[in-house]
């Protein structure tokens, strides 16, 4: 009995929900302190919005109401409605696709050709996540192979931990080190007035380095816990999950599902296409991954109500991953209707342009990171701060390309820590693992990441731009 109250009492890391509201009532209170400001802005010729440099001043403070704050999480899940209802349809899709089991056999079939060599899975998969992430701007669309991956890390002998690293920590390598990012290079180029993915060359190398290390870091722990699993840091939360068979025990992959991995390849090409020479966004992805829903499900030979049914599940699967991106919009909306978020870039970007030269490059690297908590979108920080960094670069003898290599690792590196990105978070809410134990993990990576970031943005500062 005492063993049993000693557990009853043990102390539970809090639900993501609570994490977040949490931080919209700092925030709240935030709004009684910090005064009101805004910068005029304009639209650019690509249809941009960005703030005119110089232009900052106050305006009369507006406070968040009491109510407001509640009214907050309705105003959030609005305004993140299109990433919500986005992460709902692609994950009905996977959904249909999971009832064929064409990605388990695949994954089964892959297994048993690296019967012993496992841990190659690792740099296959970070490797396709980082070039989606580095090419395309892949981010939203990876929280559905959270699902797929997560099983599958667990079957092959490693840990929830691991399935989640290879997607979140692969897409967010490619994404902070990219070369070619249209939602972050292309609008921060586009802003300073650079010729789009100028500097490719310098970039891919860093994306190699970004990458090479992310994988390693990876490896050691999955090795670690593959040779003994109590050494997983979510040993117990996998304890409880419903995975028991090895991939091994799979069926061989018959003719049938080949063809639906074959569409699902397909629509992974057309995503890419479209995405770098259409221009396409959510609308479009949405309208992609439910197009191939519904051709897995005729290829599968699936009954109308039958692939309905699936498309439900998947959905019903990612339900608090969509809800989570409401509640991190939140914290946006409470910081946007009170006139706040201004203030707080207008402060960070006046300690940047009081430091010395030689240090002006990494305080605009320390700005962005710091700016990414407030405002975890890649081209909306991009719009925000770089019609202010870029022309402070010029007056300090810091190169423009400089300053979007500072934002591009800011902006990147802090993804995958900050509670108010709603990818993070989504993803965490999936694989079920809590924020605090995924920070207590991949703190190590982040020093890493950011000890990087200042080397090459030194190095570019100093010897190449």
């Amino acid at each position: 009995m005492n063993k049993e109250d000693t557990s009853k009492k043990k102390i539970e890391f809090p639900h993501v929900f609570v994490i977040l509201f949490c931080i919209i009532l700092i925030a709240s209170v935030f709004t009684y302190f910090i005064p009101a400001g805004e910068y005029e802005r304009e639209t650019t010729e690509d249809g941009v919005e960005t703030v005119v440099d110089g232009t900052y001043g106050e305006v009369e403070s507006e406070p968040i109401g009491f109510f407001e704050i509640f009214q907050s999480i309705h105003a959030g899940m609005v305004e993140g409605a299109e990433i919500i209802f986005f992460i709902f349809i692609v994950g009905g899709a996977f959904g249909i696709m999971n009832a064929t089991n064409a990605l388990t056999s695949a994954f089964g079939s892959l297994s048993r050709k690296l019967a012993g060599k496992e841990l190659f899975l690792i740099p296959i998969t970070m490797t396709a996540f980082a070039i989606g992430g580095a090419t395309f701007g892949m981010a939203e669309e990876t929280i559905p192979f959270i699902i797929i991956l997560i099983p599958i890390a667990m079957m092959v002998g490693f840990d929830s931990m691991v399935g989640t690293a290879m997607v979140l920590i692969g897409v967010y390598a490619g994404f902070t080190a990219a070369f070619m990012n249209p939602f972050t290079v292309g609008v921060a180029q586009g802003i300073a007035g650079l010729p789009t993915f100028s500097g490719m060359g310098i970039r891919a190398v860093f994306f190699v380095v970004f990458l090479s290390v992310s994988i390693l870091y990876v490896m050691r722990y999955a090795r670690k816990v593959k040779k003994d699993p109590l050494k997983s840091m979510v040993y117990e939360e996998d304890q409880r999950r419903d995975v028991k068979q090895s991939l091994a025990d799979q069926a061989a992959m018959t003719k049938r599902q080949g063809a639906i991995i074959g569409v699902l390849i397909l629509t992974i090409i057309g995503l890419a296409l479209g995405v770098t020479i259409e221009g396409w966004y959510m609308r479009e992805i949405a309208g992609l991954f439910f197009l191939m829903g519904i051709v897995i499900g005729l290829i599968a030979k699936m009954r109308v109500n039958e692939i309905a049914t699936s498309f439900l599940k998947g959905c019903e699967e990612l339900v608090l991953g969509a809800l989570v991106v409401g509640f991190a919009y939140g914290i946006l909306v409470v910081l946007e209707d009170t006139n706040t978020i201004d203030t707080i870039l207008y402060g960070i970007s006046s300690l940047v342009s009081g430091l010395p030269t030689g240090l002006t490059a990494m305080g605009m690297l320390v700005t962005q990171s710091l700016l990414n908590f407030v405002v975890p979108s890649g081209s909306g920080q991009a719009a925000l701060s770089m019609p202010i960094m870029a022309p402070l670069g010029d007056l300090v003898g810091v190169d423009r390309q400089t300053a979007v290599l500072a934002f591009q690792f800011g902006d990147g590196i802090s993804n995958i820590l900050t509670p108010t990105a709603g990818v993070l978070m989504a993803a965490l809410a999936l694989a079920k693992i809590s924020w605090v134990k995924w920070v207590k993990w991949v703190w190590p990576l982040i020093v890493i990441w950011y000890v990087l970031g200042a080397i090459f943005v030194t190095v570019v500062h100093m010897f190449i731009w």
